[in-house]
Order: C-alpha cells, then structure tokens, then sequence
C-alpha cells in the first residue's frame, strides 16, 4: 500500500502544481493575489490513497487518474481548507454555481462532478461520512452538438496517398518516400480504418508481449488494442491500412529507446500522442483538408461512414470499445444528417422555389 500512495501522492502534487482547470475570478485591481490555503497532511493522504484505489484497484488508466486528482485538488481549494466530512450538499451545489458563473463549459463541470462524486462514494467506505454531499448534483445544461465527422470522400482524400505518389511508391508501396512519411501514412490509415484513439494509437507495439497495451495482427488483418476502463477489443484492420503499414514496417527502424513501439517519433522512441495529433493537423493543412482534422475527427468520421454502410450499431459499438450503447447513438444523429442533405439534393420536391 505504501508504493501505491507514493504514487497517488505524487499525481496529487503534479495537480497542485498544475492548478486547477478552472479559471479563476480576476483580483480587483491592485489587490494583492491570494495565496492558496495550506492542505492538511491528512487531506492530501486521502486524495492519494484514492488515486491509489484508481490507479490499482480499478486498473484506471494514469491520465484518468491524473484528472481525477486535478478535480479533487481544486474541489480542496474552493473548499477552503474545510474537513472533507464537513462538506455538504448545499456547498456542492454553492461551488457548482460559482464553477459555472466563471463560465465552464458544462460538460467540464458535469466531469468534475462525476469525480468529486466517486471520491465520496469512497470516502463513505473509509470514514462515517453519512451521505455523499454530491449525490443529486448535476451540472447545467448544455447545448446538445454533434462529433464532427468528414464526408466519405474528405476523409479518403486524406489519409490516401496522392495519385503522384501512388506512381512515385510503385507495386511495393515505398517508393522514394522518407521513412516519416510512411509512418505518418500508416498511422494516419489506421486511425481511419479501425476508429481508434490517439492514445490507444500511440499505445501500439510491433509484437504482443507481457506490457504491450495493444499490437496489429498482420496475418489476421486485425489490430487488438486496450481501451477505456483497462479493457481489450480486437478491430478490423482494411486493406489500405494494411499496405501501409507493410510500407512502415519494411523501413522501420530499430526503436532507439529500446522498446517494442510501432510508430515513432523522429527521436527514434515511441511517438506521442501530442506528436501524432500535430502531424495530422500539418498534414490535414498540406492536404487541403476543408477543416481543422484531428485524430478523434478520424475515429468520429469511422464510426459515423460504418453505420451509415451497415446500419450495424451494436457493431460500431465493439469497435469503438463503448461501454454503452448511448455513447454510440449519437453516431444515429450524424447518419440522419447525412441521409437529410443527400434527400435536399436529390428529391425533386425537397427544394423550396
């Protein structure tokens, strides 16, 4: 238990020293800034022993944990230093309004919520807290939007090599391309063709071993990664994807940090998902993509062409590694809308003269 705090206490102490997600109410003019209240020991044990409890217990992923551990060290600060068994539920709901009168967006705010709320479902295992104070309190509303997706052809158009580039790479798929570049391609390939997210992307290694969160399946033409929540789902991978990642695996070198990754960065290590989000967006700009493109733009733009083709929701749901079913019906939204214009366009009565 004692290395599980450690770890719990040094993610509480990245959080102080990030500060909170919130932007704070500006001081009056002149008026010197205030120094936050000093934790009490027994404060900051509790938080770690519960980011502890995440991280091993419910086999949490480290970036999960971490935000837990951001949302807890400033629900501490607008607390004022009061015991965490001293904090009510007309607090809770104090603090979620002055949260939202400094303009969060209220999906960070319902987050914050879900997390304060889990930390005190804990605390009631731990101590004679009588009830959870965050029990009943929910975020404001927030206008509903849509995953923004690309059209088919947008999307192909992007991640496809160009018509030069097809006679410059020959029957092989190389060509005279640099090694950066096919990597970018089969990263960009993979993403498109099997949904997956940045993180689990950068996660990938070249063979399955004892730590390997997720590897491509060459000869199975599928792709197994380690989603949300610890769990393992295997994707299909296309053909396109496939001769791609043949370009990259044939000029791939010798990963200089020593580990099995798959894509890497021009360093020679694992690559980022900071790195694979930048050179998207690059690439997206070189392309002369219509919009900012991003890597979850890719995942929505999968999900959303798959149902529209199959009308399989239950399917796109394994593939996306959803926990609900919820989750994936908004794709349902963005399948309407499509069907919506390509009806404006084609219907002889659908247009008002």
């Amino acid at each position: 238990m004692a290395g599980a705090r450690a770890v719990g206490t040094a993610q509480v102490q990245a959080a102080e020293t990030a500060g909170p997600t919130a932007n704070p109410a500006p001081a009056a003019p002149g008026a010197p800034a205030a120094a936050p209240a000093a934790a009490p020991a027994a404060d900051c044990d509790r938080i770690a022993d519960y980011l502890a409890h995440l991280r091993h217990g419910r086999q949490l992923s480290a970036n999960t944990t971490a935000a837990y551990g951001r949302d807890l060290v400033e629900l501490r600060t607008l607390a004022e230093g009061r015991d965490w068994t001293d904090i009510d539920h007309f607090l809770v709901r104090r603090l979620t309004s002055k949260l939202h009168a400094r303009e969060l967006d209220p999906r960070s705010i319902a987050r914050k919520l879900s997390s304060w709320r889990g930390f005190f479902d804990w605390l009631g295992t731990q101590t004679t807290l009588a009830a959870n104070p965050v029990q009943g309190v929910r975020a404001p509303k927030r206008a509903k939007t849509l995953p923004r997706a690309l059209s088919v052809d947008d999307a192909v158009q992007l991640v496809a090599p160009s018509p030069m580039q097809l006679r410059a790479a020959g029957s092989d798929g190389k060509g005279g391309a640099e090694p950066a570049e096919l990597c970018n391609r089969a990263m960009f390939e993979l993403l498109y063709s099997s949904g997956l997210r940045v993180s689990e992307m950068a996660g990938l290694d070249i063979t399955p071993g004892k730590d390997a969160l997720g590897w491509v399946v060459l000869e199975n033409r599928e792709v197994i990664v380690t989603g949300k929540g610890n769990k393992r789902r295997v994707v299909p991978v296309g053909s396109a994807a496939m001769t791609a990642l043949a370009a990259w695996l044939a000029v791939r070198p010798a990963p200089a940090d020593g580990s099995a990754a798959l894509f890497l960065s021009t360093r020679g290590t694992r690559v980022s998902p900071r790195v694979i989000q930048q050179r998207l967006q690059a690439h997206g700009v070189a392309s002369g993509a219509p919009v900012h493109v991003h890597p979850h733009m890719l995942r929505h733009s999968f999900a959303s062409h798959v149902l529209q083709s199959s009308g399989d929701l239950r399917a796109v749901q394994d593939m996306l590694g959803h926990a609900s079913i919820s989750s994936t019906q908004v794709y349902t939204a963005l399948d309407f809308q499509h069907l919506a214009e390509v009806y404006d366009k084609a219907h002889p009565r659908a247009k008002i003269k």
